[in-house]
């Protein structure tokens, strides 16, 4: 019988039903507890912001299988000696393709002028085709990589970046300083989805939110310090930038006397773009079980020295 731990006790009332489902169709005979001897452990279920933060009891346990999709809170741990591996959810996947595909379209077809319309305006300008309206996705990461072939789909022209060189079909993809430069200049819409490093804080800043086209848009569903806020909301009020749609943020909620509330030109939505769904992540979670109990290497499991 193997135990399994779930440490995250705020989560508990959605994957209580779900997950030893999951694990019996799995073939896995297993007992999922809130609480249990922790030297009788095999495997840790967690949320980076659970109360458990001292693994150094877990002698037995053979993986921490987190439930969040961003590792940085939990990646630096000194006490984690077991393998760590990340959420790759399909369904998590799948929620930030549709929110980055409606707020890119939201921007390219210029809808907030009907929406909101209180004058009755007539002004008859058709926006430009997909074709003509050039993205840039920061992040080839899962995520980015399917919401950059969403928007390829659709016919805009997207070059994706990250650090290391990849290959996405139906993306240009660009890696380096000099291909972040590259990536950047003359984009109209830039979609935010890398994982939070040291390395990647600040990726837009004053410097590289000159580099898009005058008016160009801003989406971060990725992580809130990507961004330096000071930097955005100075090229917002310049026009260098025309929108910012910001579903993350360094705090969270987003206090309620931030300039972004009061800011004409930025949308604010409440971390709302991808969620993990307990079903599918149970799925996830006994696969990887499954995997680990098989000799088999475990999925999505996190380079320590990268962060990711």
């Amino acid at each position: 019988m193997i135990t399994v731990l779930f440490a995250a006790p705020d989560l508990w009332g959605e994957y209580s039903d779900v997950l030893p489902q999951a694990l019996a169709e799995a073939g896995i005979t297993a007992q999922v507890v809130q609480e249990a001897d922790s030297g009788t452990v095999d495997y840790i279920i967690y949320a980076p912001s659970a109360p458990l933060q001292d693994f150094t009891p877990f002698v037995r346990a053979k993986a921490v299988l987190s439930l969040w999709a961003g590792v940085e809170r939990i990646v630096g741990n000194a006490t984690l000696t077991q393998p760590l591996c990340r959420m790759v959810d399909p369904s998590l996947t799948e929620s930030m393709v549709e929110w980055v595909v409606g707020h890119a379209l939201r921007h390219h077809l210029g809808m907030d002028a009907h929406i909101v319309n209180p004058d009755h305006r007539w002004i008859p300008v058709a926006p430009p085709l997909a074709r003509n309206r050039p993205v840039t996705v920061l992040g080839l990461g899962a995520l980015g990589t399917a919401c950059a072939q969403a928007l390829a789909g659709l016919n805009f022209p997207v070059t994706g970046w990250s650090r290391t060189q990849k290959t996405v079909p139906g993306v240009r993809c660009l890696s380096g300083e000099d291909g972040l430069r590259q990536a950047l200049t003359g984009a109209q819409i830039v979609v935010t989805l890398l994982p939070r490093t040291p390395g990647t804080e600040n990726t837009l800043n004053a410097g590289t939110l000159a580099l898009p086209a005058r008016g160009a848009v801003v989406l971060n569903p990725g992580r809130g310090p990507l961004i330096d806020d000071e930097a955005l909301l100075a090229a917002l009020d310049a026009g260098q930038i025309g929108h910012a749609t910001l579903d993350v943020f360094r705090v969270e909620p987003l206090p309620q006397d931030h300039a972004f509330w009061a800011h004409p030109r930025v949308t604010v939505t409440p971390h709302i773009a991808a969620d993990t769904r307990a079903e599918s992540a149970s799925g996830v979670i006994a696969e990887n079980i499954r995997r680990s109990e098989a000799g088999a290497p475990l999925l999505h499991r996190v380079d320590r020295t990268l962060g990711y």
